[in-house]
């Protein structure tokens, strides 16, 4: 086919696109767009002003000490990459070993080399630098700002990248809100035979935070179980500055009694003649089975300057036997203006137990904390249980997802109940299909829920572990009606929504999609083919979603239209149709 009957065809088909896009929708897709030093981003919450919290993973350039690898360490980052070269489309063999062991590696065997520290050296061996993945950024007015809650600078002067940065949230004075690790920083030790070593720990594994000023003010909430370090986490704020998440409120008896031992424990000065005391520490933190703290759903309330004046503890859903030496966990996910908290407890997976074992059969329920007590949505334990609830508006209104076996299969189905109703009955809508698993995110006030669930139908067992896409959905209670959340959108909008987190007043919903970007490697640079083109991957994007003035587009008419559009140009326009199509396909 000549040049001019290619222009001519690729000229048709384009406008019978652009023809729909100004038409159709009603919402657009407000792209956050990249985050500087990650590769992927997914929405949390908003405020009524379109600010956003966005949650960062896959970080570029780490500031890896490669003067701390040894010779073994280089050769098994070389059989990691031969071994699962093929398993890993996107990887190459080790390109150039001499630069790897200058520490100045090519953009691929760096990749290698993250996965190796990450893989196979980051759980219990303190002995190994660390490397986090997760960070925080503040979306407003278009802008991204990276929040750094407790992390340090090595001795090089870089930030050690080893924490964990978590947000659930944004408050309407624009306070981010989560829960972050503190840094994995080195210690120079030397051991009974004389080498210098360099263990790595840190303080805390789980902080809560408060992010005030855009990230120049970080507070911190102390559990009141802190020995070690502890746990805790905020995981939503209302507009009266009370908070709820969780804190620890005791440890593991054997993980203290071993950290004290005086024989064999990290109390024991011959084992400390080969270890630090603090990596000692973490390593039975991270040996103990479940976690070594027990965790609790806490209330928080804040002053302007985001100090905790009070931290009340909001409960258990049982009390288990005073020899069961097992951690117990309840959270509180949300808190509504008028006080009213939801979230999830352990709890026992029968109704009629009185007294409890030391092994008693438990799961997690999502429950309502009033006066005190964790109250349970679920009637019957042992046929919906690992359920939570994840928000609350003010009318009582609150929605999570509750699991359940569904054709022989466990699923999760979505579900909201009022919690003004002594019967807490939950309503289960109908969503994409019977057997698709859902779950609700937010509410807000107008009765409008968003969650996300699957959209495929093929068997996803165990035995066929290919797993289901999944797209958001908006439910409105009112009038009963669920909609996949990509019908609102133009049909070649180029995004994918697969899940949205929150929703504020003016009906603008914090969403993630996939969205097809430039290809770049473990620096952050941009990753072109033999040829000199630049290759493409699909990733996960933060985006706003925002109502329009229009109708919702019937991406199958507009899919016939083109092909109208384009069938006298013959078997050439059909071909190219995949090419440019953005398809949308209703279940």
């Amino acid at each position: 086919m000549n040049k001019f009957l290619k222009s001519v065809i690729a000229l048709g088909v384009a406008s019978s696109i652009l023809s729909f896009t100004s038409q159709g929708a009603t919402y657009q897709v407000v792209d956050t767009n990249s985050v500087t030093g990650y590769k992927y981003t997914k929405s949390k919450g908003l405020n009524a002003e379109g600010s956003m919290a966005i949650a960062a993973s896959g970080r570029y350039n780490f500031p890896i000490q490669f003067n701390l690898l040894t010779e073994s360490d280089f050769q098994a980052i070389e059989k990691l990459a031969a071994l699962s070269n093929e398993a890993n489309t996107l990887l190459n063999y080790i390109e150039d070993s001499v630069a790897l062991r200058a520490g100045t590696p090519t953009g691929n065997d760096l990749a290698w080399v993250v996965i190796y520290l990450q893989e196979n050296k980051q759980v219990n061996n303190s002995l190994y630098q660390k490397l986090g993945n997760n960070g925080v950024f503040l979306n407003q007015n278009g802008i991204n700002t990276k929040i750094t809650v407790f992390d340090q600078a090595l001795p090089n002067g870089d930030l050690s990248k080893s924490t964990n940065d978590f947000t659930y949230g944004i408050t309407s004075d624009n306070w981010l809100y989560g829960r972050a690790s503190a840094p994995y920083l080195p210690h120079i030790f030397t051991d009974s035979k004389g080498n210098e070593l360099t263990y790595w720990t840190r303080e805390f594994s789980s902080r809560g935070f408060l992010a005030l000023d855009n990230g120049n003010t970080i507070k911190s909430i102390i559990p009141p179980e802190n020995n070690y370090g502890g746990e805790s986490g905020v995981l939503k704020i209302n507009d009266n500055h009370v908070g709820v998440g969780y804190v620890s409120t005791s440890i593991k008896q054997n993980v203290v009694d071993f950290i004290l031992n005086t024989s064999g424990g990290c109390a024991d000065p011959e084992v400390l003649k080969n270890i630090t005391f603090a990596a000692c520490v973490e390593q039975a933190k991270q040996s103990a089975i479940a976690g070594a703290y027990s965790l609790e759903a806490a209330k928080f309330t804040f002053d302007e300057q985001g100090n905790v004046t009070n931290t009340e503890l909001l409960g258990n859903l049982v009390t288990p036997n005073v020899d069961d030496t097992r951690v117990f966990k309840s959270y509180a996910q949300a808190i509504n203006n008028y006080g009213v908290a939801v979230g999830y407890a352990m709890g026992w997976t029968k109704n009629d137990v009185t007294e409890p074992t030391t092994n008693q059969s438990r799961n997690s329920y999502a429950v309502m904390y009033k006066d005190g007590k964790a109250i349970s949505f679920t009637k019957t334990p042992e046929k919906e249980f690992d359920s939570r609830a994840f928000d609350i508006n003010d009318a009582g209104i609150a929605v999570g997802h509750v699991t359940k076996s569904i054709n022989g299969s466990l699923r999760t189905k979505f579900y909201y109940v009022d919690t003004n109703n002594p019967e807490l009955n939950l309503v289960f809508p109908k969503d994409f299909f019977t057997s698709s698993a859902s779950t609700a995110s937010a509410i807000n006030e107008q009765g409008l829920i968003v969650g996300q669930g699957q959209v495929e139908t093929h068997s996803d067992s165990s035995t066929n572990p290919n797993p289901r896409r999944r797209h958001a959905f908006l439910y409105d209670m009112n009038s009963d009606k669920f909609t996949d959340l990509n019908s609102f959108l133009s049909c070649n909008s180029g995004y994918t929504i697969i899940s949205a987190s929150d929703i504020n007043e003016n009906n603008e919903i914090s969403a993630t999609a996939v969205v097809k970007v430039d290809r770049r490697d473990a620096y952050g640079k941009l990753v072109k083919d033999s040829n000199g083109n630049q290759l493409s991957e699909d990733v996960f994007r933060a985006v706003k979603l925002k109502p329009i003035a229009g109708e919702v587009e019937d991406c199958i008419k507009v899919k016939e239209k083109i092909k109208r559009n384009g069938a006298g140009f013959g078997l050439f326009s059909l071909l190219l149709l995949p090419l440019v199509m953005i398809r949308r396909y209703k279940k």
